[in-house]
């Protein structure tokens, strides 16, 4: 069967020009009338074509597009009018109090067209009936037609619209279902198995906390005025608590806790569950790994106090675990205590035996030196130098006496000679005594140089005395010092067994390995989604 084409409709418009033609109320011509008839209108004159000229003019310069001037031409036919050009369209509608280019008339205009569509069947219609026929016309007028098997582009494109936003909806429901796979598989499952293990497998640890500070002597009195007083002088300071800290978490400790109270032995019991148990045969560094996980330490450098807990699958076990690591920091600390008094000492007590030593030697040789020559050389000087001063102060006179007697005009021999001979002898004793002092003996040195070696002796012997002195000072200061440095440790919570088990925390364990698989599957699936772009770019 073969299906007839579809009948293309269109509309006999009759407009009625308004230049030149007839008047209003003169009826229409017959459609039977020859299309050469001539029509009778109106002529315009001169100074109307002029000013239409002039509007036209204008309407040219306002640089209106294509598609405006051919709305403009199409409204003008719809009001009636009969203009020659687009412009003049745009010309007549202005003159009749119409704006072309509003936005209510342009969308009239568009329902007008959507009215003459719906009107042209039937006026195809009342044609037939009346036995006119308007071509072109594809199907015979009086019979009756069958259905056309096309369908209209608008249901067509409608269809396929449908189609397209159902096979969108499969397509995302198909990736949510995958999505939702991926997530259960990738995410909620392991969710699961970690859930299932530490609600239901997992062996519970008590745990058992404690703190202690390491506090020094407090030798200064600490008064509560000043800047002393807002100060914590009794803290030790930061360096001694780090070091007690990483000695606890030490495998020295570990293996210290193991064979005194059997740490191994603990953990390798059968009723702990696999993964937390320890294997008998495991090595020091697994082991002490382990007691890394269950032995941890926290150092508050704010209030200078260490805090640990200690968990066990026993709760008197893990008390007792604790009461051991604190009796082992004791020791520690009393360790470090003990390096610092004898640093402090160390090198006071060696200044203070090279001080005595000094002064014995300084001593010894001024001993030697008054052995070797008079006992008081100072003494003798002095008296050495008072004879000849007074030897001195006679020859003086004899040689006044003996100027006199010259200065007689008859001087008496006698006396002159027994002058001369007394200052003669004066003058002998006075270099006598002068080489004592200055002139060395047979065997020894003078006396001025055995008096100056004494008298270094003895400023060699006070110096040592005010070394020794100090040096005892310094011993004395250097000890008091290393009583300040003494280290005590201070229990201010005793470790005491618990009554209910604090690992494993199953819900906060839980939300957190679902939080790990969720960015796990988001990293890998924006990975795998940048390569894919990057591939297939």
């Amino acid at each position: 069967m073969t299906t007839k084409p579809k009948a293309k409709k269109f509309r006999i418009r009759r407009t009625t020009p308004s230049a030149g033609a007839a008047p209003s109320g003169a009826a229409p011509a017959h459609e039977d009338a020859a299309p050469d008839a001539p029509h009778e209108g109106q002529v315009s004159s001169p100074a109307e074509m002029a000013s239409a000229s002039q509007s036209i003019d204008a309407i040219r310069k306002e640089g209106l597009t294509g598609r405006q001037l051919r709305m403009a031409r199409r409204m003008a036919q719809k009001q009636g009018l009969a203009p020659t050009s687009d412009f003049d369209a745009v010309r007549l509608l202005r003159a009749k109090g119409i704006d072309p280019f509003q936005r209510a008339n342009i969308l009239e205009l568009v329902a007008d067209d959507g009215d003459d569509g719906l009107e042209a069947p039937m006026a195809e219609a009342e044609s037939a009936k009346q036995g006119k026929v308007q071509l072109p016309q594809t199907v015979p007028v009086g019979k009756a037609g069958l259905p056309s098997t096309e369908v209209s582009p608008a249901d067509r494109r409608a269809a396929e619209i449908m189609e397209i936003q159902r096979d969108i909806g499969r397509r995302r429901r198909r990736k949510l279902m995958l999505l939702l796979s991926r997530l259960a598989a990738f995410v909620l499952l392991p969710t699961m198995i970690v859930g299932f293990y530490y609600y239901k497998i997992a062996t519970p640890m008590y745990s058992t906390h404690s703190e202690f500070l390491i506090l020094t002597a407090d030798g200064s009195g600490g008064g509560a005025g000043g800047l002393g007083g807002l100060l914590p002088s009794q803290f030790a300071t930061g360096q001694d608590a780090i070091a007690t800290q990483s000695y606890l978490e030490s495998k020295d400790a570990m293996l210290r806790l193991d064979s005194d109270l059997g740490f191994r032995q603990h953990f390798s019991q059968s009723f702990i569950d696999p993964i937390q148990r320890l294997s008998p045969d495991a090595s020091n560094e697994a082991a002490h790994k382990l007691y890394k996980k269950y032995v941890t330490l926290g150092y508050d450098p704010t209030e200078g106090v260490i805090r640990m807990e200690v968990a066990t699958a026993d709760p008197e076990i893990s008390a007792l675990f604790s009461e051991r690591l604190i009796a082992y920091a004791e020791e520690r600390v009393d360790e470090l205590s003990q390096e610092k008094r004898q640093d402090a000492v160390k090198t006071a007590i060696e200044s203070l035996e090279e001080a005595k030593a000094e002064r014995r030697a300084a001593q010894e040789r001024l001993v030697r030196l008054q052995e070797g020559t008079i006992l008081d050389p100072g003494g003798e000087i002095a008296a050495i130098r008072q004879l000849i001063s007074s030897v001195e102060l006679q020859m003086q006179e004899k040689e006044l006496a003996l100027n006199i007697q010259l200065n007689n005009s008859r001087p008496n021999q006698s006396k002159l000679d027994a002058l001369r001979s007394e200052i003669a002898v004066l003058r002998a004793e006075y270099e006598k005594q002068n080489a004592r002092l200055t002139e060395a003996t047979e065997g020894n040195t003078s006396l001025a140089s055995q008096a100056a070696d004494i008298q270094i002796a003895q400023a060699d012997l006070a110096t040592a005395d005010l070394v020794l002195q100090a040096a005892l000072e310094t011993k004395r200061q250097s000890e008091i010092e290393a009583n300040k440095q003494v280290r005590y440790l201070t229990v201010s919570v005793k470790p005491l067994p618990s009554q209910d088990s604090s690992y494993p925390r199953a819900f906060e364990n839980t939300i957190l390995a679902f939080l790990i698989f969720a960015g796990i599957y988001l990293m890998l699936s924006l990975t795998a989604s940048i390569l894919r772009e990057q591939v297939s770019s």
